[in-house]
């Protein structure tokens, strides 16, 4: 044994982890052949824990504090090894530290929706993302069932299990909430703790604790989005298909005047973009029509009684009504989507209501 080895062993009697980066949750303290001292001081620093492996089998954790490595300071070390006194050879033991601060910001998110039950809708497919923060709590269970006999074990390595194990719960913590999807996105602490809770376990036969779980989003894919958005729509006149057609008409004439006037979409296009907006701009005419009507019989042919005189039903149009109306017929002959003709014909028609 050449001399240096054995002055380096003599003195290797302080065992400790600085702990100088981030992300690392176990630190196997580097005894490369040298053995521990009796009398050696062992140092575990708040939020870290310590733990002796002797012969693959792991004797004895310390929490934070200063220790003197003595058999009374290693009870269980010194059972395996048969010392019925205190020691006074070097021994040889692997220790490891581990990091018990929590690991916060670790993110988690669906790659791609998932299908679960709803009972609004029946099945749905959402998104959702955020994050979350744990910590080792049992670093005996750790070792064996994780990090074994490495050098260091990072966070980064443990990151995609931990994800895994956030979307596999997803739909169960869903199904425990019992939370139909609109308002699983108006609560989603509610959500966030029906899904920690089902987490829990599963971290915990790890060595882990769930210490926070955030959701920060809650969505449908696109195409799902559209269609909840014309359920909201029609949910705001009231379910009356009536008045969303009119609704829908009026947003699509914007859309086409603009495709008309574009020049873009050749002659073709530009064919097809007016025509269609003059039919969109009878439409609204017809529309605007009946709401100055208001309230006309709905088909002539149904065995009802003669109408009544042509002034009748027009007692009740305004004539501030009548001017409104032709403005935004004006408006929609401006824009190329009514005729000079066919804002004449309505022009009169609707004056006649003066009359």
């Amino acid at each position: 044994m050449a001399l240096m080895d054995f002055i380096k062993k003599q003195f290797i009697d302080i065992i400790q982890w600085t702990e100088d980066d981030d992300g690392t949750l176990a630190w196997r303290f580097p005894m490369r052949d040298l053995e521990i001292q009796n009398g050696g001081t062992l140092v575990v620093r708040e939020s870290q824990m310590a733990v002796f492996v002797n012969e693959g089998k792991v004797a004895d954790v310390f929490g934070p504090g200063t220790y003197k490595l003595t058999t009374q300071t290693l009870p269980v070390l010194t059972y395996l090894r048969n010392w019925d006194k205190l020691f006074e050879s070097p021994f040889k033991s692997d220790v490891y530290f581990f990091s018990t601060r929590q690991q916060v910001d670790q993110k988690w998110g669906t790659p791609q929706p998932i299908t679960i039950r709803d009972k609004d809708f029946g099945a749905v497919r959402l998104r959702a993302f955020g994050n979350y923060a744990y910590r080792v709590a049992d670093p005996k269970l750790f070792h064996t069932e994780i990090s074994g006999t490495r050098a260091a074990y990072t966070v980064g390595e443990l990151d995609g299990q931990l994800r895994g194990l956030v979307l596999q719960n997803i739909s169960n913590a869903i199904a425990s909430s019992g939370l139909p999807f609109l308002d699983l996105a108006a609560n989603q602490i509610m959500f966030a703790d029906a899904l920690a809770k089902e987490l829990q376990p599963a971290f915990a036969k790890v060595g882990l604790q769930l210490e926070a779980m955030t959701v920060q989003n809650l969505s449908l894919p696109e195409e799902l989005q559209k269609i909840l958005d014309q359920k909201i729509g029609m949910g705001m006149v009231g379910n009356d298909m009536g008045k969303f057609m009119q609704y829908q008409t009026a947003q699509s004439i914007p859309k086409f005047a603009e495709g008309a006037g574009s020049g873009g979409g050749g002659i073709a296009g530009d064919a097809m973009g007016l025509g269609a907006g003059v039919a969109l701009g009878q439409v609204l005419a017809q529309n605007l029509q009946q709401g100055l009507q208001g309230g006309a019989p709905a088909s002539a042919g149904s065995g009802a009684a003669p109408a009544a005189p042509a002034s009748a039903p027009m007692a009740g149009v305004r004539p501030e009504d009548v001017m409104a109306t032709l403005e935004k017929l004006g408006d929609l002959k401006a824009k190329g989507i009514l005729t000079q003709e066919e804002f004449d014909a309505k022009k009169v028609e609707l004056l006649k209501k003066l009359v």
